[in-house]
């Protein structure tokens, strides 16, 4: 072989090859976005199986009331301390399939559909696993991507946590009153007594304003509150031959 056809060859074995690296930048954002997504979906496990040992340090709710000029009143309760009238008048006015669905109520959500499309005004149908998710995971208003989001942490909490522990979970950290968090807080509030005392209909006109808690009266109630709360009580009396309730609600002694 020639020297210069020697000489060729060499240089052109010598060059650089780039070619796998072209695209390490972009392969370097991509794994960090993954990365950040992955991150993301875990993040609700290992805070769900914290809350398992504490209650939430605080919830967005929280610190936006606070923010607001709201202030915070709140008093969490262990869960075996929380009155169980508290839970059947919360589950009465608010989820009464709670102990069938695993989250979600998927009638509930077809009539409200059906309702929206017929231009009636319905109440929402969130359940109690729901509401928890959006108040202990993320913050209050009307988007996809919340929504989207609570439906992820709504799976987490089913999964994690005992009925149970949804239902007295939500007891403590729904929000009761301007700034009034929980049920110890607005017995206090409404009715300056615990919780322990509260009687039936106490529990029941608390839990008849959740809907909109900073507008409705509770003590003195307002007409719509004393209604909602005798057709609370009601309903009370009625879902206590559900078993499965009895055993999600009644403490053990």
């Amino acid at each position: 072989m020639p020297a210069e056809q020697r000489l060729i060859d060499i240089e052109l074995h010598a060059q650089p090859y780039h070619t796998s690296n072209q695209h390490t930048p972009m392969r370097g954002i991509f794994r960090f976005f993954i990365k950040l997504i992955i991150f993301l979906l875990v993040l609700p496990w290992l805070y769900a199986l914290i809350l398992l040992v504490i209650p939430p340090p605080i919830t967005i709710t929280q610190a936006t009331s606070m923010v607001e000029g709201h202030g915070l009143k709140r008093d969490y309760l262990p869960l075996h301390q929380i009155p169980e009238n508290a839970a059947w008048a919360v589950i009465a006015a608010e989820d009464q399939t709670f102990a069938q669905h695993s989250g979600f109520d998927f009638a509930g959500i077809e009539k409200a559909m059906e309702s929206n499309a017929k231009g009636k005004r319905v109440r929402g149908a969130s359940t109690i696993s729901q509401q928890v998710a959006k108040n202990v995971f993320l913050w209050q208003g009307r988007s996809w991507l919340r929504k989207g989001l609570e439906t992820y942490c709504t799976f987490v909490i089913e999964v994690l946590w005992s009925k149970k522990r949804i239902v007295y979970t939500y007891l403590n950290i729904v929000e009761m009153g301007k700034g009034v968090f929980g049920i110890e807080a607005a017995a206090q509030h409404y009715f300056q007594k615990p919780a322990a005392q509260l009687t039936a209909n106490e529990s029941a006109r608390i839990a008849a304003a959740l809907p909109s808690p900073k507008t409705y009266k509770v003590n003195p109630a307002s007409g719509y509150i004393a209604k909602r709360a005798t057709w609370i009580e009601r309903q009370t009396r009625n879902l206590k031959q559900d078993q499965q309730l009895k055993q999600i609600i009644q403490h053990e002694h």
